[in-house]
């Protein structure tokens, strides 16, 4: 048995940087883990899928080589040398956390973690030896996995979820995507730029649902002109799988209709793991699928702490990792402030790329603010013209009374770099006009925020 001041129940982005922090910290920190180090994120999730994108990306720079004045003849891809480049990169990323976790002396214990009162955690390993550790506290970061429907029950062959997507071994003719978050959207990027005829359905209004109205028009626009098909206000009620591929009935705003495909991507969103981890046999609280816990991750019982995608916060691997980190300073008695949940800023990796943060116009109007809002679009960005990327733009809302930064919203290439200055701003509390007198570097795609900040305050130079 191992007494530790922390044990870390998970070792995603949430858990790894958790242990890590409690490490720096000075406490004697273990962290215990089912599979890879890394977690989904790591390993299955935000790195590998942005290896994906990427090798799709340059694909497509080199199908359109002519536009840069360049010749580059038979150009090809190899599906399968995709795929492993992206296992590499992943193998890569959990190694490295492997080196995090010996550089902090964190004892790494290989099972599966199950929760039991007094402050302990039965491990099970491989091959099924129970060990039993105790510790001061336990935080669980045991994060989430892909959300099945009933009429969408993975088989992990014709309907799969975002782990089979990416390591499929054939690539598909066509394909169904459900959903249209930025899982959904980043598969459907992917696989339409490699060549897969792709339909998006999704079930409410707009694609990319939480974004701001016009992000997600622009995006649309963008989809169609990739050759992606996309069907809003739809939903898929059963699929067939009893032919050579699949046959979803779709249920639209104008009737039932049938698409035939190779395969349907779920992605639906989340999942919590918090199944068969000794919540119960503790008498941790929980409400839909979450654990309750308070402003520094405390659950209801002593000792006990949950962080990431298990707890009520937005389920993104940046607020796992800041919710580990306070959780832990909190716990090593230091001043911290609870984290601020309406300046997270949110990222999708297809192309064009999609960041926001803050509200969107129509919450800014809803909460009864009186708005100044601009926009400016890459076409009239000489670094986005340049670079071939003109598509997109960067939006701004303000309060007109006080002239505090609500929100930004943006849409282009590269956008997801730039949406930290927002965050930043944001956090600090800076005005329109101090964004306005802060000198931006030209020409670069971050001209757009100073820009569109003009744009709001009716002093836009290059519109």
């Amino acid at each position: 048995m191992g007494k530790f001041d922390i044990i870390v129940l998970g070792s995603g982005p949430g858990g790894y940087v958790t242990a890590i922090r409690a490490s720096q910290l000075g406490f004697k920190t273990a962290i215990v883990e089912k599979e890879n180090l890394g977690g989904v994120c790591l390993n299955w999730g935000c790195i590998p899928t942005k290896a994906l994108l990427k090798s799709a990306q340059v694909f497509e720079y080199l199908q359109h080589a002519s536009d840069y004045g360049l010749k580059a003849d038979g150009v090809d891809k190899d599906f399968d040398a995709v795929v492993k480049r992206s296992r590499n990169v992943a193998d890569g990323m959990s190694k490295g956390v492997q080196f995090l976790m010996k550089k902090n002396k964190i004892e790494v214990i290989n099972g599966f973690g199950k929760l039991a009162p007094g402050k302990k955690v039965v491990v099970t390993d491989a091959e099924g030896k129970d060990t039993e550790h105790s510790a001061d506290h336990i935080i669980i970061a045991t994060g989430a996995r892909s959300r099945e429907l009933p009429a969408l029950p993975q088989d992990g062959k014709k309907i799969i979820g975002y782990r089979k997507a990416m390591t499929l071994e054939k690539q598909p003719r066509k394909m169904i995507v459900v959903g249209s978050g930025a899982i959904g959207i980043e598969f459907a990027y992917f696989y339409n730029a490699m060549g897969t005829e792709v339909t998006v359905v999704e079930f409410l209004p707009n694609i990319v649902p939480v974004e701001d109205e016009e992000v997600s028009k622009q995006l649309e626009r963008s989809f169609k002109k990739a050759g992606v098909k996309i069907k809003t206000s739809s939903e898929v009620t059963h699929v067939d799988t009893s032919g050579e591929g699949v046959k979803a009935t779709v249920k639209t705003a104008k009737g039932e209709e049938i698409l035939e495909a190779d395969i349907v991507l779920s992605a639906v969103g989340i999942k919590s793991n918090i199944e068969n981890i000794g919540l119960e046999e503790v008498g941790i609280a929980t409400d839909r699928d979450k654990i309750l816990v308070n402003d520094f991750y405390l659950t209801n019982i002593p000792g006990y702490y949950a962080i990431g995608d298990v707890t009520p916060g937005q389920a993104l691997a940046h607020v796992a990792s800041a919710e580990g980190i306070l959780c832990v300073e909190k716990i090593a008695g230091m001043h911290v402030e609870p984290l601020d949940y309406g300046n997270i800023p949110g990222c999708t990796y297809c192309m064009p790329e999609v960041a926001s943060v803050g509200l969107t116009e129509k919450q800014a109007k809803e909460k009864g603010y009186e708005l100044k809002v601009g926009k400016f679009p890459f076409s009239a960005s000489g670094k986005a013209k340049a670079s071939g990327n003109a598509d997109g733009f960067v939006k701004v809302i303000f309060d007109a009374k006080y002239g505090e930064w609500l929100g930004c919203h943006m849409i282009g290439a590269g956008v997801t770099d730039m949406i930290a200055e927002a965050v930043v701003a944001r956090k600090l509390e800076t005005t329109g006009h101090e964004i306005l007198k802060a000198v931006h570097p030209h020409p670069t795609m971050s001209e757009a925020v100073m820009e569109a900040v003009a744009e709001a305050y009716g002093e836009v130079i290059h519109l």
